[in-house]
């Protein structure tokens, strides 16, 4: 498979894993009801994951296509941005009766972290999934670079080998 179907495919698959957690966890909603309302209020963190995680496939598969492998730490800190951004994410769908099962989440989250740290993150979490997304894509922007010297490094390689012979 081609790079760039294999990121489209995962980016996909992303975007149906999101929605489908959503349509789970609404049994108050129809199943088009539920992704309506998350479409609505998360369509940016929805597309954006979705994007990232399959930008960060392509890179991958890239730069295992030229022969070299990148680091895992960018791959394994985007797959937990990935999480991140997705738990917080929900907490916004919670008011409109989707993602019930939520509800149980936030009612431990106070024994977990605090009351403190509980409030701000059930009253931030928006801008805090918006934040997971900027991680995502600050994953990607270095996976990137990484993959850009790479190739620079190859280039320079083959360059110096046509010159010499």
């Amino acid at each position: 498979m081609r790079p760039i179907q294999k990121a489209i495919l995962v980016g996909s698959i992303t975007i149906v894993i999101y929605l489908s957690v959503v349509v789970f966890t609404t049994p108050a909603l129809l199943p088009l009801d539920a992704i309506n309302a998350a479409l609505q209020l998360n369509s940016i963190v929805i597309f954006g994951m979705g994007i990232g995680i399959g930008l960060q496939v392509f890179i991958s598969e890239k730069s295992k296509k030229l022969g070299c492998s990148l680091k895992k730490k960018s791959f394994g800190g985007n797959a937990g941005s990935t999480a991140t951004t997705s738990f917080f994410s929900f907490f916004s769908l919670v008011p409109l009766g989707c993602c019930g099962w939520w509800l149980y989440a936030l009612s431990l989250l106070p024994g977990i972290v605090g009351t403190g740290v509980s409030s701000i993150l059930i009253e931030y979490s928006q801008p805090l999934a918006y934040g997971g997304l900027f991680i995502i894509f600050g994953f990607v922007g270095i996976s990137a670079l990484k993959l850009r010297k790479v190739i620079k490094k190859q280039n320079i390689k083959i360059g110096s080998k046509n010159y010499s012979s």
